[in-house]
């Protein structure tokens, strides 16, 4: 695996003096939607589908001549219900990740199914699917991101992956041995996540936070010192925010992936945005690997954690069964 910086990858300058333009000058910007037009108008370098963008993306105009073709298409297959609507689903996926690939220079991420969480074999089996399609598309591999639950299974899955050249995005990050764990297995990138990890402390603790003990900023900040003290090639990218100032306090952090609402209000917003994270030298020294012993015995010891993965995994797959049953309505009506 490589993180060396491609054409595809680099930001370019800042063209203006908002604060997403501010931001954009130390970190990768990268759209958390599947919405065609604000991704056009604020070009971020990279931008990501899951089950949620894609079923909002079945009301967008833009994609539906997309919609309407994946829908023949499944009408006239064999086969049971159940296995046109899966297969419907994933094409949607690819077929809308492939039209925001025309609009942005670098990633594409496309997500697992989350009911495969647990499965290692099923999530590759299912991320080599995938990348079959973005190749019928005429995107290779290079230019996508398979997002896997950051389980053990799915951290196993991952390892098998990137030793194939496909480049994982494990997601819902939210404990420090499971962070690493991914940067063993090889992972391209991680997605730790702010707002959900500010959520749960919020709710236990009773109290607001200011930006300076917001838990899930110290988390990604701890993450990526970590990281670039070891010297992990490993992409450090912050997601799931509340505000943007807890996207500014990450300004720095190798990626970033913001919402629609929060990138235009940077966009609208002007001023400096200091750099909060800058690698330092590497002190690499040797570590004992983290196997699955010692990945269960840390997350049994993080409530927040536990917690918030198994949330955010369950979430993930209720968002896909609702897409799946959107696409068995649109089926059976014709």
């Amino acid at each position: 695996m490589t993180t060396t910086p491609s054409a595809r990858d680099t930001q370019a300058p800042a063209t203006d003096q908002s604060r997403l333009a501010q931001l954009r000058r130390h970190s990768v910007i990268v759209a958390d939607t599947g919405d065609f037009e604000v991704v056009r108008r604020l070009r971020p370098v990279d931008c990501t589908t899951n089950p949620s963008l894609v079923l909002k993306a079945l009301d967008l105009p833009v994609y539906a001549e997309l919609i309407e073709s994946e829908l023949r298409r499944a009408a006239s297959q064999a086969g049971d219900i159940g296995s046109r609507v899966e297969e419907a689903a994933d094409r949607l996926a690819v077929g809308v990740g492939a039209a925001l690939a025309g609009l942005v220079p670098g990633r594409v991420s496309t997500e697992v199914d989350a009911d495969l969480a647990q499965d290692t074999e099923a999530t590759v089996a299912k991320a080599r699917r995938f990348i079959a399609l973005y190749r019928e598309a005429g995107l290779e591999p290079e230019r996508v991101l398979i997002k896997v639950a950051a389980t053990w299974a799915g951290i196993e899955a991952a390892r098998v992956l990137q030793r194939e050249g496909i480049d994982c995005n494990l997601t819902l990050v939210f404990n420090r041995v499971q962070a690493l764990a991914c940067a063993e297995a090889g992972a391209f990138l991680i997605s730790p996540f702010v707002g959900r990890i500010l959520d749960w402390h919020v709710a236990h603790a009773g109290r607001a936070f200011t930006i300076d003990e917001d838990p899930g900023v110290i988390f990604v900040r701890d993450v990526y010192r970590e990281f670039k003290r070891r010297g992990l090639e490993t992409v450090v990218m912050g997601a799931s925010f509340r505000s943007t100032a807890q996207i500014e306090a990450l300004a720095g952090c190798d990626r970033l992936t913001i919402s629609p609402a929060l990138l235009e209000e940077l966009d609208a917003a002007g001023g400096e945005v200091p750099r909060q994270l800058s690698p330092g030298p590497v002190e690499a020294k040797a570590t004992a690997a983290i196997d699955r012993t010692a990945f269960d015995a840390a997350l049994a010891q993080d409530r927040m954690a536990r917690e918030k993965l198994d949330e955010g995994v369950a979430t993930f797959a209720a968002d896909l069964h609702a897409l799946r049953e959107r696409i068995a309505g649109k089926l059976a009506t014709g």
